[in-house]
């Protein structure tokens, strides 16, 4: 995972800056690497219609999963500062469909990072049995 970590933070920075946020102002990257070592990312695109709005993350996993990526490695989220950059349940939720752990690193705009897990994030995550 480390030979990947300098491109996942680029890409995740690069993609916060492609964010569509005119009602919350605040801008979100990610990137996803698959177990095949390719890069997946997203932003989050708002909407007027607050419950249609997709976070960075999610963006990310559905743009890997379009592709046929089924397993990820790690995942980097670009925002604000790293305290506040956490992947919302949602977003949890939807990684642990395809981890039951993941290594997740925020990054800040002054350039901290923090580092957790999906297993430390969503610890009791809800699971139904399905082929993968």
């Amino acid at each position: 995972m480390e030979e990947y970590l300098p491109s996942l933070i680029q890409e995740a920075l690069r993609r916060r800056e492609q964010a569509y946020c005119p009602y919350s102002k605040v801008r979100f990257g990610a990137a996803l690497v698959g177990a095949s070592g390719k890069i997946y990312g997203g932003c989050n695109v708002e909407n007027a219609s607050y419950g249609l709005t997709v976070c960075a993350e999610r963006n990310a996993v559905f743009a890997a999963v379009s592709a046929g990526e089924r397993q990820f490695l790690a995942l980097v989220v670009a925002g604000p500062s790293a305290q506040n950059s956490f992947p919302c349940g949602a977003c949890r939720q939807v990684l642990a469909e395809f981890c039951e752990d993941l290594t997740i690193i925020l990054v800040g705009e002054a350039g901290e990072h923090l580092t957790t897990s999906l297993a430390e994030l969503l610890p009791k995550a809800f699971r139904l049995s399905a082929e993968r």
